[in-house]
This record gives C-alpha cells, structure tokens and sequence, in this order.
C-alpha cells in the first residue's frame, strides 16, 4: 500500500495516525485508505485503456456499500454472485447495464431479479440454468441476454481452494457439453446468447495460464463462428502479500488482450477484485495475552477467525506489522492467534519480530479483499466496524454490531 507508512515510530495510512484513531475506537476493526481504493482502479483501467473493457468489480471481494459506491462514481460496473449483492451494487448507483451475474447455484428468487432489472448479463454454468432463464424470460414476456461461462481445464497454479478452470471444479461447463448445448440452443426463444465467460482462478501471479485461456477461446468462438458481443476474461489477479512475491503484469497481459479483443471484435469484460481492493486495507487488533510455549510465544489478539477468515481457510500469509515502532527485537519465535476456539485461528509465526507488549497494537496488512465479506458472527462476536480514511479524515462506514441485538436476534 503506497498510502501506509512510518512517521517517527507511529504508522500512518494516508495523513492520519492510526494513534490518533485508536484514542475513540476499540479494536478489532477494519480501516480502508480510499485514495489507494482510486489509485488501483484507475491504474487498472489506464493499463488496459487500449482495449477499453467494462471493468466489473468483483463484488464478493469486499461488498462494502461505501466501497461500492466509490468504484462507481469512478466508472466501475460490479460481477455479483447473489442476489444480495445486485442489489447492493444498484443501490451503490451501479447501472444495470454495467451488472454481470455469475455463479453456479442461482436461485429462481435471484434470476427473476436479474431478468426484472434488465442487467447486462447472466453468466449461466449449467445447461439446467440456460432452461430455468429461458422459461423466466418466457412468463416474465422478456428476452434475455445471457453469457456462458466455460471451463477450460486450465491450472492457474494458485491454492486449490481459490482454482477455478479446471475440470474437477465446480464451475463452468466444459467445452465439449457447451458445444452439445449450443446444437439445441435455437429451440430456446426467449435467450439470447451475447457472451462466452471464463474465470480460472484467484490469486494468480504470472500471465501464462490467461494466455493459455485466451488461446482456447479464441480457437473455439473461431471454430463455432459465434457472433458475440462480449467476451468476460474474469479476474484472478494477484498482489503481493510476501516480500517475495510478485504481482503479475497486467502491462504485458494487456497487450496479448488487446491483440485478442481485435480478432473476436467483441468487447472484453473484466472482474477484478482483489487487485483493486486487497492492498487497500488494514485490521487493526490488540494484544491481548502473551503466553509462554514450550517452542514458541502466543500473541494473543483480539481479533479471531470470525473476524479475518483467509489464514484459516487459505492457509494465507498476511504481514502483522506494530502500530507503534521498536528498535529492540524479540528473541523467541512467536504466533499470533486469535480468540476463537479452533486451532485455525492464528494469523502468522515470526522470528526477530520487534518488541511487542500486551496493550499495545498490531495491524494485519492486505484485508482489503475477502477480510469484511467473509467475517461472520462465530462464537456470537458480533461484526467489527469498518472504517474509511481520506487523507486526514476518518469516517465509519459499518459500525460495530451491537452485542445486545445480535442474541436477541
């Protein structure tokens, strides 16, 4: 994050001290620098500016209704996978014609919102899906435009809990039942096929396996002589979260789309998420315990697993960095680890890490995405606030879910 610094000892995000925010908020909560929300968006669209794609925000990443909102005003369209989220994307102020709708298990509840808001496209993964629609279009008296999502038994080479395009995922429908599919397709009347989709992965680093994409879709809309008006490439792509990693580069990938793009002559789609949204977060947390181990020291914080989900369920590495700065180191290897009770929850081992105190605070970097939209109420915590800085202003925009409601509901 280019808005996240040291001044003296004291981190800063943006022009405010994340000292100054902790004097009138208890921990955990999550914190947003809204300049680099911009600054990744638009660097974004700037890299793949020759192509000029519709550049929908993957919802699912953080569905934020002020995030949402921000995106908008920037231009963005969203990729939602439930009816939850189209909902909250209008009311974002995202038009209808900047919506695709993608996922496996659309409900008859959700499509007929879909149908009923005229979105851009509804990604279909299933012929059983493709007939639903058709006979919704049908009572509904509308056509609708659909895409269909491909799965192209490609390995992103990312965690295999965030694989997507290979043929034991979930999601798609393989080339060869797509062809079976479109040799009945003119029978349905009340679709009309505008789109071909595919999304391999999350969390990809190098520009290899969308390469490989790119080459399978473009020998199959040539191969089917499919008149098409888009062609959504999906997301996937990674940022750093270690020292070592590094992002992938959208500069040479753009090319290689754009040489795609002019051969189909559709317009692309894209659904970032967390490349626009990951490195843009913080979740600051409190030291609660320190306890001795027999070959290592627990830093007991307070924020747990229901709060922050991805170690436990990716086995993701996020840096934990001091609000306040030491020179002195700590000797012992030491986790941190969370509150809930499940052995999953605990967020990162280190050697030399510097001194650390009970009382004082920590910040996980890199919850942009997937840190709020997956936090749940697990052992009845309630939600955390999230909070948005714009260079030295702090505003809420979810606050901290009251205790009381929450068992009473």
């Amino acid at each position: 994050m280019q808005n996240l610094r040291y001044v003296g000892k004291n981190l800063f995000i943006e022009k405010l001290s994340i000292k100054n925010i902790l004097k009138t908020n208890k921990t955990p909560f999550y914190i947003y620098s809204e300049n680099q929300i911009t600054f990744n968006y638009l660097k974004f669209a700037n890299t793949f500016k020759k192509t000029n794609p519709l550049i929908c925000f993957a919802a699912k990443s953080n569905s934020n209704l002020n995030i949402l909102r921000i995106l908008s005003r920037l231009g963005a369209g969203a990729d939602v996978v439930s009816g939850g989220e189209l909902l909250k994307a209008l009311k974002a102020g995202i038009k209808p014609n900047k919506i695709v709708f993608s996922g496996v298990g659309k409900t008859e509840e959700e499509l007929k919102i879909a149908i009923s808001k005229r979105i851009l496209l509804i990604n279909c993964e299933s012929e059983s899906e493709a007939k639903l629609v058709n006979n919704l279009g049908k009572k509904l008296k509308k056509k609708v435009s659909i895409g269909f999502r491909l799965n192209p038994n490609i390995d992103a080479k990312t965690h295999k809990n965030i694989s997507t395009g290979k043929a034991d995922n979930k999601f798609g429908l393989s080339i060869k039942n797509f062809k079976i599919f479109l040799k009945t397709s003119k029978s349905f009347k009340n679709i009309k096929l505008d789109a071909l989709s595919v999304h391999i992965g999350s969390q990809i680093l190098s520009d290899a396996p969308f390469r490989k994409t790119l080459n399978v879709m473009s020998k199959l809309i040539k191969e089917l002589k499919l008149n098409l008006k888009y062609v959504d490439l999906g997301g996937g792509f990674g940022i750093n979260y270690t020292d070592k990693e590094k992002p992938i580069n959208l500069s040479k990938y753009s090319k290689l789309v754009h040489n795609f793009s002019k051969k189909i002559n559709c317009r692309i789609i894209f659904e970032p998420g967390r490349s626009i949204i990951g490195n843009t977060g913080l979740l600051v947390s409190k030291i609660q315990f320190i306890k001795k181990g027999t070959n290592k020291n627990f830093i007991i914080i307070d924020a747990g697993m229901n709060d922050f989900m991805r170690p436990a369920l990716y086995e993701a590495f996020h840096k934990i960095i001091p609000i306040a700065k030491k020179s002195s180191k700590m000797r012992d290897k030491i986790e941190f680890v969370g509150p809930i009770c499940e052995s999953t929850c605990k967020f990162g081992v280190y050697k030399n890490y510097p001194k650390i105190n009970e009382n004082d605070f920590v910040a996980i970097t890199n919850v942009g995405a997937y840190g709020s939209s997956l936090s749940s109420n697990y052992n009845t915590r309630p939600l955390i606030a999230e909070i948005l800085i714009n260079k030295n202003k702090f505003r809420y925009i979810r606050k901290k879910q009251n205790l009381l409601k929450l068992i009473n509901s």
